[in-house]
């Protein structure tokens, strides 16, 4: 199953996402998420992301089952799930697995590829243009995702946010280890990373100290 086209923008067609989380967010190393949100368009080629499997899962917002806030985890496969973070910043997930069964895939950390200005704009702070997207609020800042597009269909082709590439298997260089700031579950190896990209966040586990590298402490497949 290959992307369909639609209007300019290629979108993924559905049936490629509706995999188990844990499955998906290899492939999605690699793949290219885009906003056109304010008439402005960014693109990021994703380089980092996590895997959250709903039920089976107790570091999952879905673990303990559907909520006004967690119901887009539920499906169907292609939407966007935006949450607001400790009060401060909005992160991004694309939602995956079959359909009444929570799965989302979290979106770490990018480079951005096209609209560099505008994601500048979005993140004056950023001194470097591998920092613009390197973690899930700042990507998500330099996509200018927040409420407003919690769970539109990134499957799309006249949405404002677009997964607009998926790779067809994990590409070369794609490693995997524990996910970062979590308490439970935390053994699980359910973050994938790019080999050597700069925007990947540094490792650290849920309230401790962070290590020095991720590429040093991360483990393997």
């Amino acid at each position: 199953m290959g992307d369909v086209r639609g209007g300019s923008a290629a979108v993924i067609d559905r049936a490629r996402l509706a995999v188990p989380a844990r499955v998906l967010a290899p492939r999605l190393v690699g793949a290219l998420l885009a906003s056109e949100i304010g008439g402005a368009r960014v693109a990021v080629r994703l380089t980092e992301v996590e895997a959250y499997e709903g039920a089976d899962d107790p570091a999952s917002h879905a673990f303990r089952g559907p909520t006004p806030r967690t119901r887009v985890m539920f499906g169907p496969a292609g939407h966007l799930y935006c949450y607001f973070s400790y009060g401060m910043h909005w992160c991004a997930n694309v939602v995956c697995g079959p359909d009444g069964v929570a799965a989302a895939v979290l979106v770490r950390a990018g480079e951005v590829v096209e609209g560099v200005d505008a994601a500048r704009s979005r993140r004056p702070a950023s001194r470097r243009d591998t920092d613009l997207a390197r973690g899930p609020a700042r990507l998500a800042s330099c996509l200018g995702l927040a409420a407003a597009v919690n769970g539109v269909d990134l499957c799309d082709p006249g949405s404002p946010v677009r997964l607009e590439t998926l790779p067809v298997r994990r590409r070369p260089g794609v490693r995997a280890g524990p996910r970062v700031g979590i308490s439970r579950a935390v053994e699980r190896p359910w973050r994938f990373w790019l080999e050597g990209a700069p925007s990947v966040s540094a490792y650290k586990a849920g309230g401790r100290k962070p290590l020095p590298s991720t590429r040093q402490t991360d483990g393997r497949e």
